[in-house]
């Protein structure tokens, strides 16, 4: 089994983009090059800006590039809870404007080699248990507006208890998608500049945006990173990042449909040529005791549900979710005509951030759109304040419980492949022993905001429980809003060997 995107590893050749050094000046900076920021970049570009995209690795190397691969406006369960957080006028306009990103994805997929296909979108029952949720789904997706269908076979070799279902949905390879929006964005008075992780913002007239190398100037920026990295707005707060995993399998006969299950755990099927994508087993950020279960569990669906089938890729990815389950897209700040953010898209990025793009295009563009209230980041339903608050009781929790963990004493017995706390006195390090043998200590103490870290060992990764920061094993930033790397420190009891990545 590969351990990595199907995606990513069937995309084939990618362009080589520059990385930004020195100053440039530019009308828009976006940071982010996934589908939120490039669709944000390519319709500014359409409309005569001058756009420069900053990423922090390669183009769709995130959230964009690790996902199913569905962009539907039927969400699992996401209108009945939207309805139930925000009421009937939030839920349609949800609904409109995911269905609107649909048909936007296929109108800028048009001449783009990204294996485009319309299919059902389902959301079933995988036992009887489920059914309430599927109806109530149902239910609030039809009275927002969406054409959707009940009952139904779908397109799976085993029985569910029912289905809601809505056709016309679409079904691609996210990366070769992704890819074909910035050859068509990446030229002229635009440009894109990978491996450029920014640093700071100054929000001024210009507003100036700084990587390790470089700087740009522009008039507004948009912070499209999929989670907020500027710490104003209180983004870290009102968004609870969570994690999900995703197995390939070949198998001889994949679905056509696009399945996931109305309950936990939750089951997503979706298939590219040969394969399906079966996803699940998620969880918050830095949860204790992940392993490698999480990916095992996916794996041994597959080969239960289809004979025969043969796990050729592992990935997992990242999505936060805001306190009322609604998008946060807009200024940054009340009052920001220069910053704007876009994120909180709840695992449905592809149809999410596309919506995103068409929103800001038009804030920045001075036009009205009907989503603009609802998809305010400034709003605060009273009703979601006690998701609000149990959310920051918990990262309070973490922040103190984590520093009284007793630790380990040691770390000259540990085997290859695992991780340990180990404790000096009031001092905790985090010491990971790769397979040749080679230990790599780092400091727990999250570069965002303090809190400490947890192993994760499905994935080797240093994971934050608080706000979502990831680093791999040698400290380096995988996922912020941290953008600095954890320190590097002697392993405990090897004295004087230095720790090297």
């Amino acid at each position: 089994m590969r351990s990595g995107s199907l995606w990513i590893d069937t995309t084939g050749s990618r362009a080589e983009r520059p990385q930004l050094v020195g100053e440039h000046v530019f009308d828009v900076a976006v940071l982010g090059g996934g589908i939120t920021g490039l669709t944000t970049a390519l319709l500014l570009k359409q409309q005569g800006v001058r756009v420069a995209v900053l990423e922090a690795g390669r183009v769709g190397g995130g959230a964009s590039g690790n996902n199913t691969a569905k962009v539907t406006a039927l969400q699992a369960t996401v209108h009945s809870r939207i309805r139930a957080h925000r009421g009937a006028e939030a839920a349609a306009c949800y609904a409109a404007s995911q269905q609107a990103a649909v048909e936007k994805v296929a109108e800028l997929a048009e001449g783009l080699d990204c294996g485009l296909q319309r299919r059902t979108a389902r959301t079933c029952a995988f036992g009887d248990a489920q059914l309430p949720a599927v109806e109530q789904e149902a239910d609030a997706a039809e009275r927002a507006g969406l054409p959707v269908e009940t009952g139904g076979k779908p397109d799976l070799p085993f029985p569910v208890s029912g289905s809601v279902s809505l056709p016309g949905q679409i079904a691609l390879h996210p990366v070769r998608y992704v890819e074909g929006l910035a050859a068509a964005f990446d030229g002229g008075d635009c440009a894109i500049f990978e491996n450029s992780r920014v640093l700071s913002v100054h929000e001024g007239a210009p507003c100036r945006v700084r990587t390790a190398h470089g700087e740009v100037r522009a008039d507004r920026v948009v912070v499209a990173t999929h989670y907020p990295l500027l710490d104003r707005g209180l983004y870290f707060a009102r968004l609870a990042p969570a994690r999900s995993y995703c197995v390939a399998a070949r198998v001889p006969d994949p679905p056509q449909d696009m399945v996931i299950s109305a309950g936990s755990p939750t089951r997503s099927v979706n298939s590219w040529q040969d394969r399906v994508v079966v996803g699940g087993q998620g969880h918050p950020v830095g949860q204790r005791g992940v392993d490698e279960q999480r990916y095992e569990q996916l794996a041994e669906f597959a080969r239960r549900s289809w004979e025969g089938a043969e796990v050729t890729h592992r990935w997992s990815a990242q999505d936060p979710t805001s306190h009322d389950s609604f998008p946060v897209v807009g200024p940054y700040t009340p009052g920001s005509s220069r910053l704007f953010v876009a994120s909180g898209f709840m695992k449905w990025g592809l149809s999410g951030g596309t919506a995103a793009g068409m929103l800001l295009a038009d804030l920045l563009g001075g036009r009205d759109n009907p989503w603009a209230r609802a998809f305010s980041p400034t709003r605060f339903p009273v009703a979601s304040a006690p998701t609000l608050l149990r959310h920051n009781a918990q990262v309070a929790m973490d922040f103190a419980g984590d520093r009284l963990q007793p630790g380990s004493s040691g770390s000259d017995d540990l085997p290859r492949g695992q991780a340990r706390v180990v404790r000096d006195g009031a001092d905790l390090t985090g010491v990971y022993r790769d397979e040749q043998g080679g230990a790599h200590a780092v400091s727990l103490r999250c570069t965002h905001l303090g809190c400490l870290v947890r192993f994760n060992a499905a994935e080797r990764s240093w994971d934050c429980p608080c706000h979502g920061s990831r680093f791999d094993v040698d400290g380096s930033v995988l996922e912020g809003p941290a953008t600095t790397p954890l320190p590097a420190k002697e392993v405990p009891g090897e004295s004087g060997q230095e720790e090297g990545p």
